[in-house]
Order: C-alpha cells, then sequence, then structure tokens
C-alpha cells in the first residue's frame, strides 16, 4: 500500500474512534445524569434530540481545544442544517433594515393595515437563527395573517453583550418607523421572543415606553424568556436542574457567555456570590420564591442561603444587573407602561419561575397579562413547531396560544 494511501487509512480510522469514544461518553453521560419526569410528554424524541445536541457540544468543544474553532461556530453550522421552507402561501424575503439582516414574511392573500409580528430566536445570544426558527415565523405569518419580520441579530462570543440585543433593537425601531411600506398597521405591532429571544422583547419593549418619536408596541409575547439572573436556586432551577434540554448549570454558562464573550467558572454564581448584598437586599421584593404560587413548589423546594458575597465575581458579572439582560429588575416606573403581555412557561424548565415572577410585576403594575402555562411543556418545545411527526404535543400547545393571543390584537 502507498504511503499516501496509508496516512489516509490511519486518518480514517483515527476519526471513526474518536467519534466511537465522543459516542460512548456521551451516551453514558446522558444516561447517568439527566431526568426525565413521567409527567414530560415525547419523554423519547428528546432524549433522542438530547442525546444528539450532546454529541455535538462534545464535539465542538474537542475541535475548540484542537484550535480548529470555537464551539459555538460547529453548533451554529448544525442549525444552518435547517431546510429552507416553501409556503405557497407567503411571500419570503431577506431583507436589511438599518443594517441588520431580516427575513419578512408576507401572506400572499391582498390586504393593507395588517397586524406585525417581530420576532427573536432562542439560543442565549450564542447561537440560533432565523432559519432554525422558521418553522414558527410561518405560522404565525400564515395562521395570524400577519406581517412577520424574524431578527438575523449578531451573535456572542464574538460580539457579546449588548451587541445582539441592540441589533434587535434597531431593527424593531426600524420597523416600527416604516410599517406602513410593509402594509403594517404602526398601531399593531407586537414583539414575540423565545427564550432569549424573550429577553430581548422584554428588554426592547422597556427600551421604547420612553420613546415618544415611535408608534406605541401594541403587545410583547414572552415564550418562557429569561428574566433575572440574581437567583439560580429558585423552585424551578432546582426542580428541572437536571431535565434536559436546559440544565441548571448549562443556563447559567451560556448566560454569562453570552454576557461577558467568555467562559466562566459558574460555581460560585450558581451559589449566589455575585450579588452584592445592597442589591439582593434591593430585589429581594420582586425576585424570591415567596413570590411564587405553591402549586408550583409541589414537586419539592429547598431555601438556600447564598454563599458570601464576592467581589472578584461581582466585577466579572455585574452587567448583568442591567436590565438589558435582566429585564425583571426595572423600576416600577417603566414596568407599569408596558403593552399588554403574553406569558408561556413550561412545567420542566428552569426558566418557569422567571416568566412566574414577571407576571406578577406586570399585574401588580396594573398590565394586563395573558399567561399560560404547560404542566407537560419543556424548554425549547416552539424549536420543533412544523416539524411533522417530531412535533410534541406541548409545541402544538404553545403555538395555539400563541396564535390565539396574536389573532386577537
Amino acid at each position: 500500500m502507498a504511503f499516501g494511501e496509508t496516512q489516509w487509512v490511519l486518518i480514517l480510522y483515527t476519526t471513526i474512534f474518536i467519534h466511537f469514544l465522543l459516542f460512548a461518553w456521551g451516551a453514558y453521560y446522558r444516561l447517568t445524569r439527566l431526568h426525565l419526569p413521567r409527567g414530560m410528554n415525547g419523554r423519547a424524541i428528546l432524549l433522542l434530540g438530547d442525546f444528539s445536541v450532546g454529541y455535538f457540544i462534545i464535539l465542538a468543544t474537542f475541535l475548540e481545544k484542537l484550535g480548529i474553532c470555537h464551539r459555538y461556530s460547529i453548533i451554529r453550522s448544525v442549525g444552518r442544517l435547517t431546510p429552507l421552507r416553501k409556503d405557497p402561501n407567503l411571500i419570503i424575503k431577506d431583507l436589511v433594515f438599518d443594517g441588520v439582516p431580516v427575513r419578512v414574511y408576507w401572506p400572499r392573500t391582498l390586504a393593507g393595515n395588517r397586524k406585525g409580528i417581530i420576532f427573536f430566536h432562542p439560543g442565549a445570544g450564542l447561537f440560533g437563527s432565523i432559519q432554525a426558527s422558521e418553522g414558527a415565523c410561518c405560522s404565525f405569518a400564515s395562521q395570524t395573517d400577519s406581517v412577520v419580520i424574524s431578527v438575523e441579530f449578531r451573535l456572542a462570543p464574538e460580539h457579546p453583550y449588548p451587541v445582539p440585543v441592540q441589533d434587535c433593537l434597531t431593527a424593531a425601531i426600524y420597523f416600527l418607523k416604516n410599517a406602513k411600506e410593509y402594509g403594517v398597521d404602526p398601531s399593531r405591532i407586537a414583539i414575540v421572543g423565545e427564550s432569549s429571544g424573550g429577553t430581548f422583547a422584554a428588554a426592547i419593549c422597556q427600551e421604547l415606553v420612553t420613546r415618544e418619536d415611535l408608534p406605541r408596541v401594541r403587545a410583547q409575547v414572552l415564550i418562557y424568556p429569561f428574566l433575572q439572573g440574581m437567583d439560580f436556586n429558585l423552585p424551578s432551577y432546582q426542580q428541572n436542574q437536571s431535565i434536559p434540554p436546559l440544565f441548571q448549570k448549562r443556563a447559567v454558562k451560556l448566560g454569562l457567555t453570552y454576557l461577558t464573550g467568555k467562559t466562566i467558572n459558574v460555581d460560585g454564581i450558581l451559589k449566589g456570590a455575585h450579588v452584592p448584598p445592597d442589591l439582593r437586599e434591593k430585589y429581594q421584593k420582586w425576585i424570591s420564591a415567596d413570590n411564587i404560587p405553591e402549586e408550583f413548589k409541589a414537586r419539592g423546594y429547598v431555601p438556600v442561603v447564598p454563599a458570601p458575597f464576592s467581589e472578584e465575581l461581582y466585577e466579572q458579572v455585574k452587567r448583568g444587573n442591567e436590565t438589558m439582560f435582566c429585564p425583571l429588575l426595572a423600576e416600577d416606573d417603566i414596568i407599569c407602561q408596558l403593552p399588554e403581555t403574553f406569558i408561556l412557561t413550561c412545567e420542566y424548565d428552569v426558566l418557569r419561575d422567571d416568566g412566574l415572577l414577571y407576571k406578577k410585576r406586570l399585574e401588580d403594575n396594573g398590565v394586563p397579562v395573558t399567561y399560560h402555562h404547560l404542566p407537560d411543556g419543556f424548554h425549547g418545545i416552539l424549536g420543533a413547531a412544523g416539524c411533522g411527526p417530531l412535533e410534541f404535543p406541548s409545541t402544538k400547545k404553545c403555538m395555539q396560544h400563541v396564535v390565539e393571543f396574536l389573532k386577537g390584537l
């Protein structure tokens, strides 16, 4: 056998061996650490999906350590494999709003002054794309007869906070100013976000309430959003810490990478050592397990005493106290001006209690809230929209609730 052929055979077998090791390690890790309660739906599909995601995360981390590329570029590449949809009832175009790429979905039927929807995709500000969220956007456009704008904001760690959310704000302002050019009634625009996209939606609605030069946002739709980084031991974080796809530790790691653009040891942050005593006292009235209804503590909750304050940790993550990162920290004079709000939470989701706490704050300040809780749902269910047999029962419920709200605006 020629020397060159020998090299290629060695490379092939080495590659197969590495993949086998990654597969075996990933299977062991998943089967020994994750927890799938019986109340969840679609557990087999979720297990398969989480294993696939975990496998690519391990592979991406391995390639990053070899210096080939950073891990998130691999994960993003996998997400871009989502095939483009061709919906005969929609016109779909890629445009640019004031320097920010967007994808616009128009219903083909002739009509003027339609509702408008600005959608921010999930992915912790690190991955995700307009392509990966196309199933949800097509459904929103066709089922609510609305023009949908999906924003392709820049991503961390190359572009850490606040760049992604500022891109979303730029695109939202452009659309509010120019809505009529796209056949949209400026007074009927809703801002919709899923997961971290819900964070962006909440933050941007807060930013816009003082803008007298822009049309008022008609509604905000927050689908299992992240809203606070003060307490990672609320009941939902404790109950769902080992439930895929958003484990407690993974959620904090992703959030801090988005915030700082760097990988940070999260152990002290999980214990609350990053919060100064004065801020903890200030925000205790808003961020506390005491504000969570007792029914949501039924699966077990043990109050945790925060670890001693670490000035070093605080300096690393102090921008996490800004309301564009944690909208739940906004003052009441901003909260009371927010538009009508839809919030959806899932029982098996570490972020569940963020939605519950924001619901209470909005209602306490006189903001109308439509709230839905999915007792069999888990984080990320909307991402399966349009996937046919891979859709979870809770995916259809989630879409139904969101569509019904949007149709009523």
